[in-house]
């Protein structure tokens, strides 16, 4: 390759990169803010899974604001990382609840997990730190 176009080439394939990464973050975020906000509004289904799950339904509010304040963290550029972080382990407290009263594997248990990897690759994607942080060349 000319070495006068190594400059343009390589900010072509972060700026793609970049795009990449909105699109695939664009999942997880659509779903947890849907999420978030059927917790919040309290509707008949969450009511019934939160009793399903043996948590009281007067949780279900605070849950569903806990979880869009993380995502709020994590879409703010500044925090991004830690709202990275705190998302993790939201959703592993799922993963958990899940579990413990045994759900299906695929579709219950793993969910949040299909849910936190999009979330990370998605970030690993559209932020230069993540990409240096693991030591990836560009």
């Amino acid at each position: 390759m000319n070495v006068a176009l190594a400059p343009l080439a390589a900010s072509v394939l972060t700026s793609r990169r970049r795009w990449l990464g909105r699109l695939v973050s664009g999942i997880p975020v659509l779903f947890l803010v849907f999420d978030g906000s059927i917790k919040l509004a309290g509707i008949q289904p969450v009511v019934e899974a939160f009793e399903r799950l043996g948590l009281p339904s007067r949780t279900a509010g605070g849950i569903g604001l806990l979880e869009l304040v993380c995502l709020a963290v994590h879409l703010t550029p500044r925090t991004a990382a830690a709202g990275a972080v705190l998302l993790t382990g939201f959703l592993g407290g799922a993963v958990a609840l899940h579990l413990r009263v045994g759900d299906p594997l695929a579709s219950h248990v793993l969910f949040p997990v299909y849910v936190g990897a999009l979330l990370w690759i998605g970030f690993f994607l559209r932020d230069r730190r993540v990409w240096d942080l693991l030591g990836t060349v560009s």
